[in-house]
């Protein structure tokens, strides 16, 4: 059976190395380079723009702008040095305490 979601750590740690390197061109290296409060302004377009695509958009444009919004939050993420590890890790606590 295929891990899709594995490519989310695989994503996760090709920007971990973005972001340590700093690579010429990176878009990644961008905006790390604009700093934390660009970053966090991304992400907050990103979702707009995924909100907006949710209430009149189709589904092509919807999963693109969902992408961009998943991407831009791994990016902050590892910014402030939290790992996917950590989100999954409360969503499986808060499914359990659903569970109980």
């Amino acid at each position: 059976m295929e891990c899709r979601a594995c490519f989310l750590e695989e994503l996760e740690r090709v920007i971990a190395e973005r972001l340590r390197e700093r690579p010429e061109g990176s878009y990644t290296a961008a905006v790390a380079e604009r700093g934390l409060g660009y970053a966090a302004r991304k992400l907050g377009e990103e979702a707009a723009e995924t909100m907006v695509e949710a209430l009149v958009g189709g589904e092509e444009r919807l999963a693109e702008e969902a992408a961009d919004l998943v991407y831009h939050l791994l990016v902050l993420l590892n910014m402030r040095g939290v790992r996917l590890s950590d989100v999954v890790a409360v969503l499986e606590e808060r499914a359990g305490w659903r569970r109980g």
